[in-house]
């Protein structure tokens, strides 16, 4: 059974006077240029992102982003010449998005044969359009040849050949988002108790099991490192606000270093027996300060609710 092309013109686009304004974004370009990591560094950015979507699709995709109540309204559309035939028909799908007075940008990923052809033979995947016994360049000609025109009407051209992963992402915020801070690196906090295991994506582990235990105060114990009691008892002890210092001057570099390898989620564990008292209390005083040098901060208590 054949599927069903959806018929694109039967989609109703809103025009700008409907006062939605929507952000469209085209990302194609050579097979091997760097699409997925684009997509990647988009989806960093707030993007909703469809990955080799038909031409035929995008005027559906807007319509459903446009219609009240949606909560898209950045969407990036990654489209090569796997989508065949398809790919002819993006030329009527722009113009229709230019009559209905909603604004796209086209971002034409590119690079060198020599480097397309690297790129292939390390990953040891035929190009797409070399067809049986043909060869890697043969392919990289033809989708030369089929992308020449949307090429034209691209309004940036990235060329790839000597980028990085990190070197394109930080291409994309500098041409889709050019006032993204370098410095807007996530931090997630989890408290957690060492008895129930270590949270599995930690990046790095803070042991705070060298505190006096507030459990073993009545008083304390059916409390938690939220309550202010809990938290007076564990930050009054001694060395811990000198520890708290200490260790985030340790961590800036780290920071820094996660921000120039474009690691822009970070998950700081930090651990007492249970996850209940001086962890909580411990990570909330980690988030205080953070937040103070500006970054943004989560706080989870994984083990709070456990015995």
């Amino acid at each position: 059974m054949t599927p069903r092309t959806p018929n694109a013109s039967a989609a109703h686009i809103p025009s700008a006077s409907d006062g939605l304004s929507p952000e469209i974004l085209i990302i194609t370009g050579m097979s091997g240029a760097g699409r997925t990591q684009a997509a990647s560094a988009l989806e960093d950015l707030g993007w909703f992102v469809v990955d080799n979507l038909p031409p035929t699709m995008i005027d559906p995709m807007v319509e459903m982003m446009t219609k009240s109540g949606q909560a898209i309204s950045k969407l990036a559309v990654v489209i090569d010449v796997r989508g065949g035939q398809y790919f002819n028909q993006l030329s009527e799908s722009l113009h229709r998005l230019k009559d209905s007075g909603i604004a796209y940008r086209i971002i034409f990923l590119d690079a060198n044969d020599e480097t397309l052809v690297k790129r292939y033979e390390q990953v040891r995947r035929p190009h797409p359009l070399q067809g049986d016994g043909g060869r890697i360049l043969d392919g990289i000609e033809e989708e030369r040849q089929v992308l020449a025109n949307i090429k034209h009407r691209a309004d940036e051209i990235i060329d790839t050949s000597h980028f990085s992963v990190n070197d394109l992402a930080k291409q994309i915020r500098t041409a889709i988002a050019p006032g993204y801070s370098e410095d807007n690196i996530r931090i997630n906090l989890v408290a957690f108790g060492f008895k129930h295991g270590l949270p599995l994506d930690s990046d790095l582990v803070v042991d705070m099991r060298w505190l006096s235990n507030p459990y073993w105060i009545e008083e304390l114990r059916p409390l938690t490192g939220h309550d202010a009691p809990v938290n007076e008892y564990v930050l009054s002890q001694p060395g811990v606000r000198d520890f708290i210092d200490n260790y985030l001057k340790a961590l800036d570099p780290v920071l820094a270093g996660y921000q120039r390898e474009e690691k822009r989620f970070v998950t700081l564990a930090i651990g007492c027996t249970g996850g209940r008292h001086r962890s909580v209390a411990t990570a909330e005083a980690f988030a205080r300060r953070l937040r103070d040098k500006g970054y943004s901060v989560t706080v989870t208590a994984r083990d709070i609710g456990k015995s």
